[in-house]
């Protein structure tokens, strides 16, 4: 399959037809912001930190590259003060589930967001997925869900999954941008998991 070219912040890229934006930018050593991304998995687009502008027949439209295939003379745009706002705020949302999370404090520097501009919200989960993505898509466990809907989404173990299979994989920790999911699984475990047989 040819190749697919395309210009990214005025360098002329070749990328694989079906590749998305993101993985056209990521080959040529451009750097878009991402949280909910991984090379292993589905794109999902779900933190929308890796908004771009993309030009086409005069055209230009905001799309989460991640998720946005490249097209031939296609023209973008990873940076500029509409797309910094964009991402400064996201960051200053993510942050009110999230203030102590390595990431966030990285991006929040990069982009001068703001720790305290909104009121810290209940849970500690981003919703970037990539637990139960991960869990669905490479380890094909499901041991982690998503619950509830809206603001109150929050990801939660599946005790009669999880109590058999979490302990000698959690390959999804390291994934997890917060430390929501490690307090996650050590709540479900001291909750929700069987209780080890008895040695009487």
């Amino acid at each position: 399959m040819s190749d697919v070219t395309l210009q990214i912040d005025g360098k002329q890229v070749a990328a694989p037809a079906g590749a998305t934006v993101l993985d056209a930018a990521s080959a040529a050593g451009i750097v878009i912001p991402t949280l909910c991304h991984h090379e292993r998995l589905a794109p999902f687009g779900g933190c929308r930190l890796c908004v771009v502008e993309l030009e086409s027949r005069g055209q230009h439209r905001l799309v989460a590259s991640c998720a946005h295939p490249v097209e031939p003379d296609l023209v973008v745009r990873t940076r500029s003060d509409k797309i910094d706002r964009i991402r400064k705020s996201l960051v200053e949302l993510l942050l009110a589930h999230a203030p102590d999370s390595t990431r966030l404090k990285e991006l929040a520097r990069e982009y001068g967001a703001d720790r305290d501009r909104f009121e810290p919200a209940e849970g500690f989960c981003v919703h970037c997925g990539l637990c139960v993505r991960y869990c669905a898509e490479i380890k094909k466990l499901h041991a982690v869900g998503f619950i509830d809907r809206g603001i109150r989404k929050e990801i939660s173990f599946l005790p009669e999954i999880a109590s058999r299979e979490c302990a000698g994989c959690k390959e999804c920790f390291p994934l997890c941008p917060t430390s929501y999911l490690q307090a996650a699984y050590v709540l479900v475990e001291a909750l929700a998991f069987p209780p080890p047989p008895s040695t009487r």
